[in-house]
């Protein structure tokens, strides 16, 4: 047989394992349509709002009370009034309130008379988003009730609007949120998150797939079917999962853009193509852990590892340029951080082709180390004297 006939003999191969084992679906397709559903549904109100927080009112004045409404009625907040502290640190404790403000006795008339009262908040940070979320609240409360006391102090000294706000805001803040202006958690978190998803799982079904070979002692009965090669072998089997995972991963980007209407400075087209690039470099990363580790049950839990430390090391939560340098140069080896920084060219910013080459690049690399192991792989294939369990 020919080359291409060897490879649609592996292809029909494949694809009667799919009908035998199902785990292949079931962790592709499956494993996909559950975290897209999880986290869109989850992250629904794009930015969590109604956050309880404690307030404990010891002066019980005009200002206080005027204050506690105010922080009422914000978006992100939503006020508990407690009697005393140590009710609303026991809440704290157990959850249900995110964080405390403690309003002290003679406030009011400690503004009044100029001495400064001390306006104590405690913030739960073992909830991060919630707890970050509520400390900005109540700091820009604060700010605000301070601007408000200053501007009545001098309009009773008898000056303009005008100059007081010179006076208590002398910059005035113009803030432009870039691709996400409505501050949504789940433009922010679903761009990345599901993309970082579809490469663990091209990674880890892929990594398995030529595993399962060697586990199952199967892998001379493809080298049979192919005439004994590999090329032909790995042909057909990666031509069944590219357009597997293609497929998958076109469908993603048109929800994601089209169906939810996620931001979108750029084209789409060419997201499609950064995620054909992600498939592509993922099945790469897979080649080369399967191929350098001949087991499957090991392999797989490097490809896990790996997978997982993608999603910390593509910058899309911590900015990578602030972490140490030999933390930076481990990020370039994660197809994930490439395919963010084609996101933010793209979908950002629009640059186009001028933005995101190097990236492109970048992600079309990770298809030549497999070929550093490809004679180790057949070697085990042939073999099989690697553990198969």
């Amino acid at each position: 047989m020919n080359m291409w006939q060897n490879v649609w003999a592996v292809v029909r191969r494949e694809l009667e394992i799919w009908r035998k084992r199902p785990v292949y679906l079931t962790g592709s397709l499956a494993t996909m349509l559950f975290c897209t559903i999880f986290f869109v549904t989850f992250l629904r109100d794009g930015l969590p709002e109604e956050l309880p927080i404690g307030v404990v009112d010891y002066d019980n004045s005009t200002l206080t009370r005027n204050f506690i409404r105010q922080l009422d009625a914000t978006q992100l907040g939503r006020v508990v009034e407690y009697r005393t502290y140590a009710e609303a640190r026991a809440d704290m404790q157990r959850g249900t309130i995110t964080s405390v403000c403690v309003l002290p006795e003679n406030m009011y008339a400690d503004v009044l008379a100029n001495r400064q009262p001390t306006f104590t908040f405690y913030v739960n940070g073992l909830y991060f988003v919630g707890g970050s979320l509520a400390y900005k609240d109540i700091l820009t409360m604060i700010n605000m009730a301070a601007g408000a006391v200053k501007r009545e102090t001098l309009r009773a000294r008898g000056m303009n609007d005008a100059a007081i706000m010179g006076l208590i805001q002398p910059v005035q803040i113009d803030t432009h949120q870039i691709g996400n202006p409505m501050t949504n958690y789940g433009i922010y978190l679903n761009n990345m998150l599901l993309p970082g998803v579809l490469e663990m799982i091209v990674i880890l079904i892929l990594v398995y797939s030529l595993g399962a070979e060697l586990k199952y002692g199967t892998s001379r009965h493809l080298l049979e079917t192919t005439g004994g090669s590999m090329r032909a072998a790995l042909g057909g089997k990666l031509l069944v999962y590219t357009v597997w995972f293609v497929a998958i991963g076109f469908s993603l980007i048109l929800f994601l853009y089209r169906w939810m209407d996620y931001p979108m400075a750029g084209s789409v087209w060419n997201m499609l193509l950064g995620i054909l690039l992600l498939v592509l470099a993922s099945e790469g990363i897979a080649i080369l852990i399967i191929g350098a580790i001949p087991s499957c049950r090991l392999a797989i839990s490097v490809a896990a590892l790996f997978s997982i430390l993608g999603f910390s090391l593509a910058g899309f939560t911590l900015p990578i340029e602030s972490m140490p340098g030999p933390v930076r140069a481990l990020a370039q080896c994660f197809p994930l951080r490439h395919y963010y920084l084609f996101y933010v060219q793209e979908a950002m910013f629009g640059a186009g082709f001028a933005g995101w080459w190097k990236e492109a690049v970048c992600l079309l690399l990770f298809l030549l180390p497999p070929f550093l192991v490809v004679r180790r792989l057949e070697a085990a294939y042939i073999k099989q004297d690697y553990p198969q369990n």
